[in-house]
């Protein structure tokens, strides 16, 4: 019999969003292997898919006890942990990396953060009307607050996380319709913010309006009580970025025995601690994490075009599982009855919800994230001019 935290359920579910994904590449095709971070691209699939099943795991003891707390058993608790931590650790890589590579011709600040406003914002306000339309169903279209709360409390919302994630309507736990996975948003947005300070340590004085914005992430890690083992992972990030840089790193990287050393730290990471934010679980996670960005492709696993498929609707698959199993449970099985299922029924439920997730991420991705991607370029040439003709405005003025 499966055990509500069983490593064999995990696994299972993970072929199976393989087995759909691949049903996706042969409808649609994969995304080609392009740019120096193959590695990466596969790695963020899996991670935004561990952080479902850690949350499919953690809904059948709320169901049971109302707590939405971490599963008992280190793997189940680590595997959502672990993902979140080296999420962190990609951003931190990726960015001080293209920070680096551009120091030289000049950092195209724009571009940068008009980039991740479209990257990021699309989607995220798509999850907020799953969200809102949620708490009005919830709340049988009846407002139970005053208009005035209601609406001020929606706008922290759609701040992504950063200015909390109050109840909506009277509606206690809001944030479990999400699963609460936009909290991790706020730290990314701050540490964007303060890319142009981490520009001055690498040696690239940026213009004073854009170093006012680093001050200003600084002000929102603050802002938002940023504690340091959320923080931490974006300097190993970081770290490993700098020993990319040599040769000799990418070289040891791309051994097969690093492949090996990665799967072992990951491994003792998830199952020997009771959370991977402690120290020791934390180095091992950063030392994985660098022989991947350094080329470590974990015996192909990470740079096959499944694992780059499902790389690339991860930011879907992260932001709106927490949909998918609330609309499970409270909708479509019902919580009293979803309460009586046994291990295995629990976990062959979310088996059936696993292809429904990854088509219903795979959708938005094709038809949310990517235009609004597509839009980058012509988006920062408009956002240069209008700031340019206004310079030149106030320069003929003066």
């Amino acid at each position: 019999m499966i055990s509500p935290t069983s490593p064999f359920a995990v696994f299972s579910a993970l072929l199976l969003a393989l087995a759909t994904v691949k049903v996706l590449t042969w409808r649609f095709g994969a995304p080609k292997a392009e740019g120096r971070f193959a590695t990466i691209d596969g790695l963020r699939g899996y991670l935004a898919f561990f952080v479902f099943l850690h949350h499919s795991c953690i809904w059948y003891f709320y169901l049971r006890t109302s707590e939405f707390g971490a599963p008992p058993t280190n793997f189940m608790a680590n595997i959502g942990r672990a993902s979140v931590s080296l999420f962190f650790m990609i951003t931190g890589f990726l960015f001080s990396t293209k920070l680096i590579n551009d120091k030289e011709k000049g950092i195209d600040w724009i571009k940068l953060y008009v980039s991740r406003i479209l990257r990021l914002t699309p989607l995220y306000l798509f999850a907020m009307l799953l969200l809102f339309g949620t708490v009005a169903v919830v709340s049988d279209f009846t407002l139970t607050q005053s208009p005035v709360t209601v609406a001020v409390n929606a706008l922290r919302w759609i701040g992504f996380s950063s200015f909390g994630e109050p109840d909506l309507n009277g509606i206690e736990g809001t944030n479990l319709i999400l699963s609460g996975v936009p909290w991790s948003l706020a730290y990314e947005w701050a540490f964007y913010l303060c890319l142009p300070l981490l520009a001055v340590a690498l040696g690239a004085i940026p213009l004073l309006p854009v170093l006012a914005i680093g001050f200003i992430g600084a002000l929102d890690f603050f802002q938002i009580h940023a504690e340091l083992r959320f923080f931490s992972p974006f300097f190993s990030g970081i770290i490993a970025a700098l020993l990319c840089r040599y040769t000799g790193f990418r070289n040891i990287s791309q051994k097969r025995v690093a492949s090996l050393i990665a799967i072992a730290a990951i491994a003792m990471a998830l199952t020997l601690f009771q959370t991977a934010y402690s120290r020791i679980p934390f180095a091992l996670l950063s030392l994985s994490f660098a022989l991947i960005a350094g080329g470590a492709t974990m015996f192909g696993a990470l740079t096959n075009r499944l694992s780059r498929m499902l790389g690339e609707f991860a930011y879907s698959i992260y932001l709106l599982h927490g949909f998918v199993l609330f609309a499970l449970f409270n909708f479509v099985i019902g919580k009293q009855h979803a309460k009586l299922l046994t291990p295995m029924e629990h976990w062959l439920t979310i088996f059936l919800t696993t292809p429904i997730l990854i088509i219903f991420s795979y959708t938005t991705f094709r038809f949310i994230e990517k235009p609004a991607m597509q839009y980058t370029e012509r988006v920062s040439r408009w956002v240069r001019q209008i700031m340019f003709t206004r310079r030149g405005a106030l320069e003929e003025h003066l």
